[in-house]
C-alpha cells in the first residue's frame, strides 16, 4: 500500500490527534456523537488493533511495507518489540527534522529531505528513512524567499514544537538551523497516544 496523500482532516476525525501528520484539529460538529448508531456499535479486537496500526502509520507517514519491516527488525532486537519499533520510527531523518522544529509536519520534513535541503554531518542526505545515530548533526539549509534574503526554515515551526531530551537545537545562524542527536529516544519522549503492543499483535501473523 502506498503512502497516504488524501485529505488529512478526514484521517484526524477518525483516528484523533496525529501531530506528525498535521497540526490542524477536526471540527467537533463533524465528529461522531452519542446518538450516532455507529458510535454504539461494538468494536472487535481486530478493529482495535487495526486502528492502532493506522494511527502509527499515518502519524509517521510510513507505508505498510516499511512498517512491517520495522516490526520484523524490532522482533530480532533486544527489548520490547513495540518500543523498539517506535524508536526506529522516531530515529528516521524526516521525523528528526520535524522534532527539531525545522518543519511543521513529517510530510513537510520529508519534502525538505527529498529536495536535498537537509545535510547530516555536513553531507546532503535525501533519504527520509535514513536512520539517525547519536552524535549526528542535522542542519537545514537556508531557503530563498521572495525578497531574496535567506531565512531559516526552522524558526516558526520551532515555536510550536517542544524539543525532546534526545535532541538538541543549536542557536540559528544566518542561513542555517542546526541540531544534534544526543542518544536513542525513550518512550516517555514519544508524545503519541498509542498502545504499540496492539500494533505488534496486528502484525503477529505477518512478522
Amino acid at each position: 500500500m502506498s503512502r497516504y496523500r488524501g485529505p488529512r482532516l478526514k484521517i484526524v476525525r477518525r483516528l484523533k490527534d496525529l501531530p506528525g501528520l498535521t497540526s490542524k484539529t477536526s471540527n467537533p460538529k463533524k465528529t461522531r456523537i452519542d446518538g450516532d448508531p455507529s458510535a454504539s456499535r461494538k468494536t472487535s479486537q481486530f478493529c482495535i488493533r487495526l486502528e492502532a496500526k493506522q494511527r502509527l502509520r499515518f502519524n509517521y507517514g510510513s507505508t505498510e511495507r516499511q512498517l512491517l519491516r520495522y516490526i520484523r527488525i524490532a522482533r530480532k532486537a533486544e527489548g520490547s518489540t513495540g518500543q523498539v519499533s517506535l524508536q526506529l520510527l522516531e530515529m528516521r531523518l524526516d521525523n528528526i527534522v520535524f522534532r527539531l522544529g525545522m518543519a511543521p509536519t513529517i510530510p513537510a520534513a520529508r519534502q525538505l529531505v527529498n529536495h536535498r535541503h537537509i545535510p547530516v554531518n555536513n553531507r546532503i542526505v535525501d533519504i527520509p528513512s535514513y536512520r539517525c545515530k547519536p552524535k549526528d548533526i542535522i542542519a537545514s539549509k537556508g531557503l530563498l524567499i521572495p525578497s531574496g534574503t535567506l531565512k531559516s526554515i526552522g524558526t516558526e515551526s520551532f515555536k510550536r514544537n517542544e524539543i525532546p531530551d534526545h535532541l538538541t537545537l543549536f542557536a540559528a545562524e544566518a542561513d542555517q538551523t542546526k541540531g544534534s542527536v544526543n542518544g536513542i529516544v525513550n518512550r516517555e519522549s514519544i508524545h503519541l497516544n498509542i498502545n504499540e503492543l496492539l500494533v505488534v499483535e496486528y502484525y503477529s501473523r505477518k512478522a
